[in-house]
């Protein structure tokens, strides 16, 4: 009987832990994405506070790398379509940061537990990339086109213009722009219900 308790126990906890990390129901419409999950809005906001970036650019560029999926990386190559012989990246999570830029993160910021698997972490990293690019490039923080072409190929790769040559990444950089677009005017509309006290909500909502 105790056996059972604790299997149904574990179950229960493994299910809770799918909830809470399953991409959102309604990825296209971040009002929705919030109202959702309310703890991402909180997290969002902070990494606003903390580095001057709109909600909005991040939310945009983590659509686009992982669909908000938290254990998003690369597929696994093959030789001969056979044998597995790792993945093209080292890119995982929320932001499909790879590892020595997210290790860039942690040591700048400080944040040595911070995890790629996690949102919390995962916007503030977006946010901290978002805010460095600004410094070192001078691309506008509300730039959502000129910011994914910096995540993507990096600070130096951005420099050399090495986007150029790849007429499908423009593409998606267009595509982010839109979303980004879609997303601020869709904010805009809801940030201040979503900024409201949960007291607020209690009595009002």
């Amino acid at each position: 009987m105790k056996c059972c308790k604790r299997f149904a126990l574990i179950v229960l906890v493994a299910v809770m832990a799918g909830c809470a990390t399953a991409p959102p129901k309604k990825p296209n419409d971040l009002c929705e994405i919030f109202y959702e999950k309310r703890d991402w809005y909180h997290a969002a906001k902070d990494a606003e506070d903390n580095w001057g970036t709109p909600i909005h650019i991040p939310m945009a560029i983590m659509y686009q790398e992982s669909s908000f999926r938290a254990d998003a990386r690369p597929p696994m190559e093959y030789f001969l379509w056979i044998i597995p012989i790792g993945r093209a990246s080292s890119a995982y999570g929320y932001s499909q940061a790879k590892t020595p830029t997210w290790q860039d993160y942690t040591r700048e910021t400080g944040n040595g537990w911070a995890s790629r698997s996690d949102f919390d972490d995962a916007i503030d990293f977006m946010a901290w990339f978002i805010y460095k690019t600004h410094k070192v490039n001078g691309v506008s923080k509300w730039d959502a086109y000129g910011q994914y072409l910096n995540y993507h190929e990096g600070w130096g790769g951005y420099r050399r213009g090495t986007y150029k040559r790849k007429n499908w990444l423009i593409k998606v950089a267009r595509k982010v722009q839109w979303r980004a677009e879609q997303y601020g005017a869709q904010l805009r509309g809801c940030e201040e219900d979503l900024n409201r006290s949960w007291l607020w909500r209690l009595f009002f909502g």
